[in-house]
């Protein structure tokens, strides 16, 4: 694909053919002032896909319509909003509940649907049998597909759904909906059943269906085990989506963004089963990432994968200018190890090595220069980013690490500057942990983090039978780890020149 200034400059020169410059905001100003239509639907080539969510309003924001906007946002699908009921709501409690007028309700998804149109909705918070029948005279209307989220009670464990309206769910909205995706004890009252194993999960989605929904989607976060399974039954046949669980508290809204990352994909003309993958993956991310905001569970984060992948350039230009600097300073060279350098950078919410950057081929002394063998790409290095890993869990705010050579004339240097320091022992490295390629640093960041009680600026160890004494300097940065290097490296030949 070409990058995004190209782009620019070939819609440009339709407008204006004697344009020669590449500048970009030369272009936008051409591009954004003169096209006819959205410069957003000429750059990619369609529509713009639109999704409404039709739901609850959660004054804190984790849940409701505010996560299902998030994720239409995320998914590059154009929300819209149709609010059935306004709760005053925080990370812990539901406080108090107003339902909306049938009429106002309706009168909502009119003005979308006579003006915008709708390419794929979803419903939520649907609290009585008027406002859940009103819902389903404008589907059956409009004849718009349908991803009902049959919520019933909030993650603090109030009521949303009032006992007399989930028949009226069961036989008025569940046969006009596409997808259907309730949660454990969901799947438990809709289908009468009792959930404790999948097999009895397969059992209640097979009961579900006979409601007449296209597709249902049971989600496994209240089974037990190590792995997350939702189960889609669709066409008689069962698919499992399996991922690993997240032990954490950010659980709130998560099926709301998940019913609303369906929803998007299904706007943007995947099939169900695509949709569902999706929905998957976006969903353990907005979890594994989510805010610990509040003082009960805290809510998910669907816009963590659209951060992800946004900071990836910044990341690589960030590693980039470190690279210039230390390759620009001769006395640089004088720290890098036999076994060279490298120089690796985190994006915000990583989730393993493939989400770290570093320097294939590691940085070299060639000629008494530092030398980047190759541009910095993600998941070029293991043992560099192991610690880096490491030190996050501690401490998310470091961001980058790289090795240096390690003396005790430099530790004294490190010191003389005012930087933390902590070390692990090679020679206590656990037998298993040596047997297996890259865990070493892994084990050796823990255990220096463990003695100084902090992460430090720089974890070194002095070397063992046939390994090199080494130090790693760990920042917010790869532009500060070089600061720092740089630095350190200065102050390192002022020494070196003393002593000689």
């Amino acid at each position: 694909m070409l990058p995004l200034r190209n782009h620019l400059y070939v819609l440009a020169r339709r407008i204006n053919p004697k344009l020669r410059s590449r500048r970009s905001h030369i272009l936008v100003e051409y591009a954004g002032g003169k096209l006819k239509k959205p410069f957003n639907q000429i750059l990619i080539g369609q529509k713009t896909p639109r999704a409404l969510t039709i739901a609850g309003v959660d004054s804190g924001g984790g849940a409701g319509i505010a996560a299902d906007l998030k994720t239409f946002a995320a998914l590059g699908v154009h929300g819209m909003s149709v609010v059935t009921s306004v709760t005053a709501q925080n990370t812990l409690t539901v406080t108090a509940i107003h339902d909306l007028p049938t009429g106002m309700v309706k009168a909502q998804i009119e003005a979308v649907l006579e003006d915008i149109g709708v390419d794929a909705a979803k419903t939520g918070m649907l609290h009585t049998p008027e406002i859940i029948e009103a819902v389903a005279e404008e589907i059956r209307k409009y004849g718009f597909p349908t991803v009902v989220d049959p919520v019933m009670v909030a993650k603090s464990g109030a009521t949303l759904l009032e006992p007399d309206a989930v028949e009226t769910l069961k036989n008025r909205l569940l046969p006009l909906a596409k997808v259907v995706t309730p949660n454990i004890p969901e799947a438990e009252v809709l289908s009468g059943l009792k959930i404790k194993s999948w097999r009895e999960a397969a059992d209640a989605a097979m009961k579900i269906s006979s409601y007449g929904p296209a597709a249902v989607v049971i989600k496994g976060g209240h089974l037990q085990g190590d792995v997350s399974v939702d189960l889609l039954y669709m066409d008689g046949k069962l698919r499992r989506f399996e991922a690993d669980r997240v032990i954490t508290d950010t659980t709130h809204g998560t099926g709301c963004s998940f019913s609303a990352a369906i929803t998007a994909e299904l706007a943007k003309g995947k099939n169900i089963l695509e949709s569902v993958e999706s929905a998957k993956r976006l969903i353990t991310d907005a979890v594994m990432f989510g805010l610990k905001i509040g003082g009960g569970h805290g809510p998910v984060n669907p816009l963590a994968s659209l951060y992800r992948e946004a900071e990836r350039y910044w990341v690589i230009e960030n590693i980039s200018e470190a690279v210039e600097m230390l390759e620009a300073d001769p006395n640089f060279s004088m720290l890098i190890p036999e076994s060279q350098t490298n120089l690796a950078m985190t994006l915000t919410f990583a989730r393993g090595f493939e989400d770290v950057a570093a320097i294939p081929g590691r940085i070299v002394n060639l000629g008494g220069k530092a030398h980047a063998s190759a541009p910095p790409r993600f998941g070029a290095s293991r043992h560099v980013a192991a610690t880096l890993l490491t030190a996050r869990k501690h401490n998310p705010s470091v961001r980058a690490a790289m090795n240096i050579k390690f003396s005790e004339e430099i530790l004294k240097i490190c010191e003389r500057m005012g930087l933390s320091t902590s070390f692990y022992d090679r020679a206590r490295e656990p037998p298993e942990v040596k047997l297996v390629e890259g865990r070493s640093t892994s084990w050796g960041a823990e255990e220096a983090i463990r003695v100084a009680g902090k992460v430090p600026d720089i974890i070194y160890h002095r070397g063992d039978w046939g390994k090199e004494p080494m130090a790693t300097i760990l920042a917010g940065t790869a532009v500060e780890a070089a600061k720092i290097a740089l630095d350190l490296a200065a102050e390192y030949v002022k020494a070196t020149l003393k002593e000689s």
